[in-house]
């Protein structure tokens, strides 16, 4: 039962000087990084998005997907499930903090939780490209990062993914050096793969289909993204070996 459900989910301060020199220069940090935040939150306002889990077209759970805008120009990006088929049991969260610089999503940290069925895991991890460090915290441990141009964690190359569409819809394949758990580095690639017209819990919504194919594990993952919502994702898809995984229905957004 674990194994048939391995993949079920793929599938985130200034000091005061004493001095007015040093309190004029902190006002002007804080009035030049307040325009990226607010030009940044008008194009992707903060959310909630709740997906119906299905399993051969059974419901199973829920998920979420949440951002939020934090102090020091942050934001938080979250998602979670909550699987429940049988004797089988699933819960999973994960959060990155994360930063915009130039269009291009900068992570900070990521944190990720599963209980239920099996061996629970707890990953923590602290980001610093700048200095191409990565510290894993639950195992204080840090390791040198040969690269780090565009690097993203297990999440947040998601947020990067939809705001390179929300910036150039016509891009045809998206490829992302996404660090993992265990802090080894592999190019997670994309392609387009048509357009598509969907009923959903949430509603009639057009959309354009994104496609990535994992040949040596016989896994493919679509997603549906939706530009009437400003790409929003809104339906994944996943298959292994020919047979079904795993399916999520955008539901409700808030």
């Amino acid at each position: 039962m674990r194994k048939r459900f391995s993949l079920l989910l793929f599938i985130l301060p200034f000091l005061v000087s004493a001095n007015t020199a040093g309190t004029n220069i902190d006002t002007q940090k804080q009035a030049s990084a307040q325009p990226q935040k607010e030009s940044f939150a008008a194009v992707i306002p903060a959310y909630r998005a709740t997906y119906t889990l299905l399993h051969k077209s059974d419901p199973i759970g829920t998920a979420v997907r949440q951002l939020s805008y934090l102090a020091d120009n942050k934001i938080k990006y979250h998602y979670e499930t909550d699987i429940s088929w049988l004797i089988f049991s699933d819960k999973r969260s994960e959060t990155a903090i994360v930063k915009i610089e130039n269009n291009q999503v900068i992570p900070l940290s990521y944190d990720y939780k599963r209980e239920g069925t099996g061996r629970d895991k707890h990953y923590q991890w602290q980001y610093d490209l700048a200095q191409k460090t990565a510290t894993d915290i639950k195992n204080n441990k840090v390791i040198t990062l040969e690269f780090t141009e565009g690097l993203l964690d297990k999440l947040s190359y998601h947020l990067q993914n939809r705001l390179d569409l929300i910036n150039n819809p016509a891009q045809k394949k998206f490829v992302y050096p996404v660090i993992s758990t265990r802090g080894s580095v592999k190019d997670y690639q994309y392609i387009y793969d048509g357009d598509e017209e969907l009923i959903l819990p949430f509603g009639l919504v057009k959309t354009i289909r994104l496609k990535r194919e994992i040949v040596e594990k016989k896994r493919i993952t679509y997603v549906w993204f939706a530009p009437e919502l400003n790409f929003l994702m809104v339906k994944l898809y996943q298959v292994k070996d020919g047979a079904e995984q795993f399916e999520a229905q955008l539901s409700a957004l808030e």
